[in-house]
Formats: structure tokens, C-alpha cells, sequence
């Protein structure tokens, strides 16, 4: 591209008059403003795709010949606060990894979208009227504008937002994808796994010809034949299987939002994330992923993508694989119950157990209490079905979240059962306690207190035995650890003297021989709940018939949008009213719920689903959107998204899993929108949209940037904008001439210590918030905010500007002379560290060095181009603006954002001279210049010929001389 000649400063920005070309935040901004608007022009930051319309500013497609790189953001949600500065942090980091990228020959795709479906939204909507969107698109628009003036080099043909009803209508074909599919544990994947989705017409098929059997299914005969079953029935069977179907399901009712929620929007303390309200367990029918079909997966495909360990670990923690054995427990006069364990070789130390209040166990409990119930075990009744009764009702209050945060607090009765054990008959006493949960393996577990911390300490509180099966020292805790075994053993199997590993296997073939257990693996990852009784989302692409079946709406219904309501507010409730039920928005429009459609026979009245997808659907898939945002045919081209992300696409094993190649966000969203997205896209590898089994190859965390904010006496947040400090107040700090503390936080609205770029760009330009934000220290860490230590990036940039444009006149400063050896020295090492550091996101350390090199040009009379130049293009990744003025200024015509990154000269890497340190005995006695090849027998003769070495010799004899060339010789005398 042909840049805008450089100009002049505007006359009417103020300035001084000796130095009228001083690089101030008046003169960024114009420098600034002006190149935006030239990339714009140009579509400098255009991403060629290989095929398709999407050209290069140029008008020319991607060269195949050259590594692609993707790199994203995760998604933005448009707040109507706008952007603080913690926020750009993330954004300028891949902007400069991005540039650096493109400078490098690799064909970049760098965009971003809006994740704009969320609550925020709505509850404005709600206290004021304007419809959602309204309010989400004036946010996006804001937020547009502040990213346009950080000079982020994105390709804005490829932006969107989830709201958009071309991407609306694909996020609703993928759900109708899913909801087609089932999941056949045998089939064998693309890449030689076993498990996989496939349509569900195969199933069907399958079913219709004998190849499977027909599954049991509510209301449907076992044993029956596919053709013996009527329509009703076939199809019940059908969406039992489904990866997306309806079940009744325990859920998380929020009343004071008016809607469930998934687990992981409730927060430890059994309260909403958004609003915390009280959250209640209910059971309501509701849309569900089937996720745990592809727990396996999700786990072990960690292990093929470059993720924080920390990252990997939650997520293996959500899914919560654990190998173990289901055992069997017989009940006298009850049904019987079957734990899971990961610790079978501790049943000989079994003393009691503990069922959920909901155990079906619990619905018939013995008429009275059993000889040996001890008064610490009733709590206070005088039947079981008494205790029974009231600790359910008080479980049943409690979300599951809540429940495991309180499982520490030791609640729980005696439920009057005494079931035996299978390893040596003796009767155990059955409690209920709240810390056991229905949905997490079989709803009941063996209390082994002797191995089991939290075991131990419910025995103690309810004065039940203790049995150590583990050697050891402990005698008043569990015993956690390895060790042999001991006390285990009757009359068939013996476990003692093993080790731990050896005795799971011995006792779990002894229990399967017995027919009372078998070996199995459980997960603590449930299905996804998929349903939201709000306005502001995607409505499901789905209606029901006269027998409250789904069916899926065509793909040329789609997208269905949202319909007009008078009231935007799902019902909301008094917060602690349990026993309250979802009342969601969209059914307030009765005609658009009840619609007449022909579905391929005949018009017929069908009910629409009142619900609406979580604000999760859209963030699943987004990056897909990027690679083909215009696609009305196909989800995304094969062709371009084998091109992006396909497994060897960027010089990757061609046996890898694919994927974005830098993704990059924050930690919190480790579990929920990282963990939803692999399953979508292993979903549509499965059925072939995709060609790699995961979405983001390389994920990076960044950290936050944190700020000083001040509390008053009553512990409220007051503006840290307007604290002063004041040596009178006994905190150091005032606000409005009260005393305020300080504390330190990660910066936001709730503190009420926001910055915003659009203060900084005032002050100092959009490449002094760049170059200081860059500088604050790695990446990955969290850092504080100070806005006075923003002038030292700013005092970089302005050497550097001094460097090439005269201050007073505008001209040029630079010399064509040729550099002295020295300055080359300095460039090339300065070229051949900074690129390192780029290549490995040590942004921070590479503007250091590039200072570095930027002090020792302003040292000279006049800074030679030769070395000017690669400085600019160093510095371009990371100050866009000013790098592109210097460039123009120099005389070059197009912009340097494509132009190649400097490459370091071998030759003056090599150093002249390097200092040897010569020891006696370890003690330094003198030093030389040496050459780099100086050889073990020069630095031999060197260091023995040294005055220094010679007096700390004294005369002695030298037994040996140690040399590590070219930096040490020690020698060691007689």
C-alpha cells in the first residue's frame, strides 16, 4: 500500500514554539487517527483466505506456501461501561504477537466478534424498556471505538456478534446437529478412537433391522420389537438417545432471577453468580447436553494441547475420572445399595454408610430405631421416618454447590437401615447426610474413617468406629497415604502385607467372583443443562406436537428469532421461595408459541419451546465464524477450515488434534467456556464439519491488572478518582475530607477504580498505553496500575522520535554513514533477543532490550539509518502508529506492517573479547581478555603466567589446572 505522505502538525494543537515537533500526546493522536483510518482504507490488515472472497488489501489470496497463524481473543461481552484498561491487556498482547507474526511472511487471521447474548442486557431491559438489543448494539458500537483507537491491527470484515440473525441461524443449525445425534460408544473416529457421534437415522436404522436391540425407555415395553412399536414410541426411544434431549432433571432454581442455572453459575456459597440470590434444587424439565458421553475424551485429549497445567487440571477435576469398583451392600428389610469407591481394598474398614436425602432407599425406613442406635445419630426424633422427613426437607433447601462447600459441617441422621458387608458380613448403620449428592455416582458411599479424611471426622462426630486398614503412625487421623495393608481379611481373601495397588486388584476380582461388585470408572461431570427461562437468548430451533414430543424445525426455518413480549423479565420471586416455578418471557406471546406449520404433512398447530439457550451456545463455536463469517451454504468451507485449523495446518505433526494456534483469555473461564466448546467441536468432528478433535491448540492466560481502591468507615467503595492523599487523615487518604483505607483489587465497576483507555489516549497517545502496558512486567502474572509510571513509555517513544525527526523543523535527523562496529554489535544482538522474546511472548524483555538499543543511538552525533530502520520495524508490533510516521518518514511508500522483520547478521553476534576469571583454589587472583576460541592449553599458560595467581601460589606446586573455556580456569596446587 501507498501511504499518506507525512504531514505536519496540526497548527492549532499547542505546542512549543522552539520544539514544534515534540512527539506529545497531541501529535500521537494525530499520528494515530491518521494511520487507523489509512489501514482502513487500504485493508492493510485484510486476512486472505486461499479461496473465496476474501482477499488481502491487495486483492490477492493467501499463499499456500506460507505457515498460517491464527490467534484469537476470547470473547468480548459489549458492557455499556466501555473498556477500562485492564481490559486492552489481552488485545494488545495478540495485536503484537499478530504484527510480529505477519512481519515474519505467516499468513495471519486476527478478528474479533461480540459475545452479546447475557443478562446484563436483559436486566437493563427490564428497568427501563429498550429492547436488548438496542442496548447491546450502542454497547458494541462503544466498544468498537475504543478498540479502533488502540490501534488493534483486526481484519473488520470478519467481526460479528452472537446477536446477529445470520450467526443465530448457524448456532441453531449446530444445536439441531447435536440434537440429531446419539453417541455409539464402538464406533471408530477419523483418528483411530473408539466413540463417536452419528446421526441418529442410523440408530434407527440399526434398531429397525435387529443390528441393536431396543433400549429399555420410560413408557415403553422391555423386550419389544422395533416394528411392534407404534410412531409415539419409536420416537421416545430415539430421544432417549439423543446428545441433546429433554429429561425432568434435578436443577438449580434461582427465584430471584426467575431461572435455573448451570452448576457452575452457582457460586460455593449456594447463591447466583449474577445477583446472589438463593438457589434452590428443583426438578423441572429442561433441555440437557449430553457431555458426560464424551468425559473420556475430554480428558484424555488434554494431553495433546499446549494448556496452562493449572488450566488442565481444573478441567480434569470438573470431569472428575476415578477408576474404582461399584460394590454391593445387601439391607435388611430394604432394597439393596451399591456404592461407588476408589479405594476397594479399604472395605474391610468399612464402619458405616451414607446415602443422599434423595436415595430412593430413604422413601421406606423401619418403624422404629434398632437396638445399638445411639442418641448422637437421631437428631432429636423418635422414628426414622421422623429424621428422615426433616433432614431431607432441610437438604432439599440447599443447592449441590452449597452442599459440598458445607460438607465440612458434618450434618446428617441415621436412617434406622443396617446394610451388610459384603467382605465380612457385619452390619453397618445407614446415615443420610447432605456432603452426598444424588447426581454424583450412585447417590450412597462406604465410610471407611480410618482412610477417609472427612469419614474420620464424621465418625468422631457421631461416635462411630474406626478401623485403620493402611499401616501407619496416625492414631487420632485418617490415614491417607500408601502403605501395606493390614486388618483385611476372612476366610476367602487376605489383603494384608500388599501394597495398595495389588490389593485393589485382589479384592475387586474376589467381589466380582462373589457377584457383589465389579471394577468400573465414574465421573463427576453431569450432563449440561441447556435450558434459561430468559428473553435475551437463542430460541431453541424446536417444537413440540400434541403428545409433547420435540421436533426439529427445518433448516430453511431457521433462524427462528426472538418475537416481540410486552414484559422482557422472566417472573421473578421472593428470593427464598422455593416452591416456586419458572415463568419464562417468550410465553407471554401466544402466537408466536402456538404456530401453524407443515412439517411434511400438512398444517398443524405445534408449540413452541419458552425457553432460550445459555449465553454459552454462541461462545461455542465463534472461532469458526472467523475463518467463513459471510457462509449461507455450509457452517464454515472445508477448504478454509482445513486451511486455519486443520491438524498440520501450521507446521504442526500432522497427527495432531489442529486448532486455533494461540487462544488467548483469562483462567476464569477454564471450566465453563473452554470445556462447552471441546465438546461442541468434538461433536462436529464427529460428524465431519470439522476436521481436527479440538478447537484451541495453544491457550495462554493472561494476567489482570490490578488498582488501588479505597473504602470509606461503613466498608463502601468510593471513587479512587477522586481520593487524595492527606497526611492528616490517620489512613494517609481523604475523599471528600473523609478518612478512606486503602486496599488493592483487580481493577473494575465494583471497585470504582476503572481507568479508561480513553483517558490514557488523552493523556499520552494509544502507543504509550500499549508500550506501558506491554512493559508491566510477564504476560501471565498480574500487575499493578500506575498511572505516573505511564510517562516512562511515553519518554521511549519520544527518544525514539528524536532519534529520526528533528523537534523543531520536522526534518529528518538520521545519517546514511555506514555504522561503527559497535553499533552493529548492539543491533544485531538487540535483533536476534528481541525476536526470541516475541516468539515467546516476553514482550516485557523485549521493549526492554529494544530501549536498550534506542539509548545507545541517542548517544551517537546522528543515528545512522542502517540501525534506525530495523529499530522501527522492531518497534512496530508493539507502537504501531509512531513506527509507521518514522517509516513514511524515511522514505519508504508502503506501510511496514507487511514489510519482513529485521533478521540478525551471525557475524556480530560473535564477541571480540570475553573476560576469563582465573582462580587459585576457587578464590578469584585475576582476570584477561581472551579470544572466544581461545584453547584449553592458551588459558592454561595464561592463567599459570598471571601475576595474581603466581602470589597465591606462594612457590607451591600445581597438582591440576581445571579449565572451562573460555570464561574459567581454576587452579588447584599440590
Amino acid at each position: 500500500m501507498t501511504t499518506t505522505p507525512a504531514q505536519s502538525p496540526d497548527p492549532s494543537v499547542e505546542s512549543r514554539d522552539d520544539v514544534p515537533f515534540r512527539y506529545t500526546a497531541d501529535l500521537a493522536q494525530q499520528i494515530e487517527l491518521r494511520w487507523q483510518d489509512e489501514w482502513q482504507e487500504r485493508g492493510t490488515f485484510f486476512a486472505a483466505n486461499p479461496t473465496g472472497h476474501l482477499t488481502d488489501g491487495d486483492g490477492r489470496h493467501a499463499d499456500p506456501s506460507k505457515r498460517t497463524f491464527f490467534v484469537m481473543d476470547m470473547f468480548p461481552y459489549p458492557s455499556g461501561a466501555g473498556l477500562h484498561i485492564g481490559h486492552p491487556l489481552g488485545y494488545i498482547a495478540t495485536d503484537v504477537v499478530a504484527r510480529f507474526r505477519r512481519m515474519q511472511g505467516d499468513n495471519v487471521l486476527h478478528a474479533l466478534g461480540f459475545d452479546a447474548f447475557g443478562l446484563p442486557a436483559e436486566q437493563y431491559a427490564v428497568q427501563t424498556g429498550q429492547h436488548p438489543r438496542v442496548t447491546t448494539e450502542a454497547n458494541i458500537a462503544i466498544m468498537q471505538r475504543q478498540l479502533r483507537r488502540l490501534g488493534l491491527a483486526h481484519d473488520p470484515r470478519r467481526s460479528f456478534a452472537t446477536i446477529d440473525p445470520e450467526y443465530v441461524r448457524w448456532t441453531q443449525w449446530i444445536f439441531l446437529q447435536i440434537f440429531g445425534a446419539w453417541y455409539d460408544e464402538d464406533a471408530v473416529r477419523p483418528d483411530g478412537g473408539r466413540g463417536k457421534a452419528r446421526p441418529i437415522e442410523e440408530l434407527e436404522a440399526e434398531l429397525a433391522d435387529g443390528t441393536r436391540p431396543v433400549p429399555v425407555v420410560d413408557g415403553v415395553r422391555e423386550g419389544v420389537a422395533w416394528a411392534d412399536l407404534d410412531v409415539v414410541e419409536r420416537r421416545r426411544v430415539l430421544d432417549s438417545r439423543r446428545l441433546a434431549y429433554v429429561s425432568e432433571t434435578p436443577v438449580n432454581w434461582c427465584p430471584g432471577l426467575g431461572t435455573v442455572l448451570a452448576n457452575e453459575e452457582v457460586t460455593s456459597e449456594g447463591r447466583s453468580e449474577r445477583g446472589n440470590f438463593p438457589v434452590f434444587q428443583r426438578s423441572l424439565r429442561q433441555w440437557n447436553m449430553r457431555i458426560t458421553a464424551y468425559a473420556d475424551r475430554l480428558t484424555d485429549d488434554l494431553e495433546h494441547i499446549d494448556w496452562p497445567d493449572k488450566v488442565k487440571s481444573m478441567q480434569r477435576n470438573w470431569i472428575g475420572r476415578s477408576s474404582g469398583a461399584h460394590v454391593t451392600f445387601a439391607v435388611e428389610g430394604g432394597q439393596e445399595v451399591t456404592v461407588f469407591t476408589t479405594r476397594p481394598d479399604t472395605l474391610f474398614g468399612a464402619t458405616f454408610m451414607v446415602v443422599a436425602p434423595e436415595h430412593p432407599l430413604l422413601d421406606e425406613v423401619p418403624a422404629a430405631w434398632p437396638d445399638g442406635t445411639r442418641d448422637a445419630w437421631t437428631g432429636g426424633h423418635p422414628t426414622p421416618a421422623a429424621a428422615v422427613a426433616a433432614y431431607r426437607a432441610e437438604a432439599a433447601a440447599k443447592t449441590a454447590v452449597e452442599r459440598q462447600a458445607d460438607a465440612g459441617r458434618k450434618t446428617g441422621v441415621f436412617t434406622g437401615h443396617l446394610a451388610a458387608n459384603p467382605v465380612n458380613g457385619e452390619l453397618l448403620p445407614v446415615f443420610t447426610a447432605d456432603y452426598v449428592l444424588m447426581g454424583y455416582g450412585t447417590g450412597a458411599i462406604m465410610a471407611v474413617p480410618g482412610g477417609d479424611s472427612r469419614d474420620h471426622a464424621f465418625a468422631q462426630a457421631f461416635d462411630l468406629p474406626i478401623v485403620y486398614t493402611i499401616d501407619g503412625e496416625e492414631t487420632d487421623a485418617a490415614r491417607t497415604g500408601d502403605g501395606a495393608v493390614i486388618n483385611s481379611a476372612n476366610d476367602e481373601i487376605s489383603l494384608d502385607g500388599l501394597d495398595v495397588a495389588t490389593a485393589k486388584e485382589r479384592i475387586t476380582a474376589w467381589l466380582e467372583a462373589k457377584g457383589v461388585g465389579a471394577g468400573t470408572v465414574t465421573y463427576r461431570l453431569r450432563d449440561w443443562l441447556f435450558s434459561r427461562q430468559r428473553y435475551w437468548g437463542e430460541p431453541f430451533p424446536i417444537v413440540y406436537d400434541e403428545n409433547d414430543l420435540p421436533i426439529a424445525l427445518p433448516s430453511d426455518a431457521l433462524p427462528v428469532a426472538l418475537p416481540d413480549v410486552p414484559d422482557y423479565s422472566p417472573r421473578t420471586f421472593d428470593p427464598d421461595d422455593a416452591d416456586s416455578s419458572p415463568e419464562p418471557p417468550l410465553g407471554r406471546n401466544e402466537d408466536w408459541v402456538n404456530v401453524t406449520l407443515d412439517l411434511g404433512d400438512g398444517p398443524r398447530t405445534y408449540r413452541r419451546d419458552t425457553n432460550t439457550m445459555p449465553n454459552w451456545a454462541g461462545s461455542c463455536w465463534y472461532y469458526l465464524r472467523y475463518l467463513d463469517p459471510a457462509s449461507d451454504d455450509v457452517l464454515v468451507d472445508p477448504v478454509l477450515e482445513k486451511f486455519w485449523l486443520a491438524p498440520g495446518h501450521s507446521g504442526d505433526a500432522a497427527d495432531s488434534v489442529g486448532g486455533v494456534d494461540l487462544y488467548v483469555g483469562g483462567v476464569e473461564h477454564a471450566v465453563l467456556h473452554l470445556l462447552y466448546a471441546r465438546f461442541w467441536h468434538k461433536v462436529l468432528f464427529d460428524l465431519g464439519h470439522v476436521s481436527g478433535a479440538e478447537p484451541f491448540h495453544k491457550l495462554f492466560n493472561q494476567g489482570y491488572i490490578q488498582a488501588y481502591a479505597y473504602t470509606d468507615e461503613r466498608g463502601v467503595h468510593v471513587p479512587a478518582a477522586e481520593v487524595v492523599e492527606d497526611a492528616s487523615s490517620p489512613t494517609g487518604f481523604t475523599w471528600n475530607g473523609e478518612p478512606v483505607n486503602r486496599e488493592y483489587g483487580k481493577m473494575g465497576k465494583s471497585l470504582k477504580n476503572m481507568v479508561t483507555p480513553d483517558e490514557m489516549y488523552a493523556e499520552y497517545g494509544a502507543d504509550t498505553l500499549r508500550v506501558y502496558e506491554m512493559s508491566m512486567g510477564p504476560l501471565d502474572l498480574s500487575r499493578p496500575w500506575e498511572t505516573r509510571a505511564v510517562v516512562g513509555s511515553q519518554r521511549f517513544l519520544q527518544r525514539l522520535w528524536r532519534n529520526v525527526v528533528s523537534e523543531t523543523d520536522g526534518s529528518l535527523v538520521v545519517t546514511d554513514d555506514a555504522p561503527s562496529d559497535e553499533t552493529l554489535r548492539v543491533l544485531h544482538r538487540t535483533i536476534a533477543d528481541v525476536t526470541e522474546d516475541m516468539a515467546h511472548m516476553r514482550i516485557n524483555t523485549a521493549i526492554a532490550k529494544l530501549i536498550v538499543l534506542n539509548n545507545h543511538l541517542t548517544t551517537l552525533d546522528a543515528a545512522p539509518r542502517a540501525a534506525v530502520e530495523p529499530l522501527v520495524l522492531m518497534t512496530a508490533p508493539i507502537a504501531p502508529h509512531i513506527a509507521e510516521e518514522l517509516w513514511a518518514r524515511l522514505g519508504h511508500e508502503r506501510s511496514l506492517a507487511l514489510a519482513p522483520y529485521p533478521v540478525a547478521d551471525p557475524a556480530y553476534l560473535v564477541e571480540d573479547t570475553v573476560t576469563c576469571v582465573f582462580q587459585v583454589q576457587g578464590k578469584v587472583r585475576g582476570r584477561a581478555e581472551v579470544s572466544p576460541q581461545a584453547s584449553d592449553d592458551d588459558l592454561r599458560a595464561l592463567a599459570l603466567q598471571d601475576a595474581g595467581v603466581q602470589r597465591a601460589l606462594a612457590g607451591r606446586d600445581v597438582r591440576t589446572v581445571i579449565v572451562r573455556a573460555p570464561k574459567l580456569v581454576n587452579v588447584v596446587p599440590a
